[in-house]
């Protein structure tokens, strides 16, 4: 086996929250405090960015800013994605604690990660003040990673490799060919692109998916494999040096390294 040191994983749709559900809902009803409708798949689509970085992407999306001009006479500034993110975050706060529940398999491989010597890291896109309220949760499931970090943690978030950089600090690990990352989203690949780490990416568990267990436990197989190869292509093309379906399939990855 190639001597791995270290697994830094995602939160929401990696380790917790299968599916990727906590922001989407928060991030439609902040649209539509100020007059405009966004879907869910307009919300999902930039899932993986820091989160003021995520609300500016969405401004971005034609149709969104379409509406923005129309309402207010002007394309979304900086200043307008400041006012989303205020009313965001504490939604956000309420709302990703009752999402927090660890991923089936999650705390399996925990254990066979610890039982290795393999340290655990973790980076998000989410928020300090939102984490708060995640950990006491996963905590109570019996988990805590040996370091976290935030999107505004740092001057510089997703999909740059600063996050990860600090990791390796942390945890005292390197270099980064002997860490993994591990995330369902693209600038969470990327974050682990940039640091010069092995990629792994989460099909089923993730955003490109977005199911709940039992909806897939209710579809047909040849459904599930056409979901698991539409998301295997987008995470391969965000760097993905392997994909699996979520955290419960990475032990056996990892032996095969």
């Amino acid at each position: 086996m190639k001597e791995i040191k270290a697994v830094v994983f995602d939160w929401a749709g990696t380790l917790v929250d299968f599916g990727s559900f906590a922001p989407m809902g928060v991030f439609v009803k902040c649209f539509e405090q100020f007059g405009i409708k966004a879907s869910i798949k307009q919300a999902r689509a930039p899932m993986g960015l820091p989160k003021w970085a995520h609300i500016r992407a969405m401004m971005d999306d034609e149709a969104i800013a379409a509406q923005w001009l129309a309402n207010y006479g002007h394309v979304p500034t900086d200043a307008d994605v400041d006012s989303i993110y205020e009313i965001f975050v504490p939604m956000n706060e309420k709302v990703a604690a009752d999402y927090a529940g660890l991923v089936p398999g999650a705390l399996e491989t925990i254990a066979w990660l610890r039982a290795r010597g393999i340290r655990i890291g973790s980076t998000t896109g989410y928020t300090r003040s939102i984490m708060e309220h995640v950990l006491p949760v996963v905590k109570a499931q019996g988990f805590e990673p040996d370091n976290l970090i935030c999107a505004d943690d740092l001057a510089e978030g997703r999909p740059g490799p600063l996050g990860m950089y600090q990791t390796f600090v942390d945890l005292a690990v390197y270099p980064p060919s002997a860490v993994i990352k591990v995330d369902d989203t693209v600038p969470g690949l990327k974050e682990g692109v940039a640091a010069g780490c092995i990629t792994v990416g989460l099909a089923l568990s993730g955003n490109f998916v977005g199911r709940t267990p039992e909806e897939l436990d209710a579809m047909p197989e040849e459904e599930i494999a056409s979901l698991r190869q539409a998301a295997t292509v987008l995470l391969k093309e965000g760097g993905a040096d392997h994909v699996i379906d979520t955290v419960a399939d990475l032990p056996a990855l990892i032996e095969t390294l």
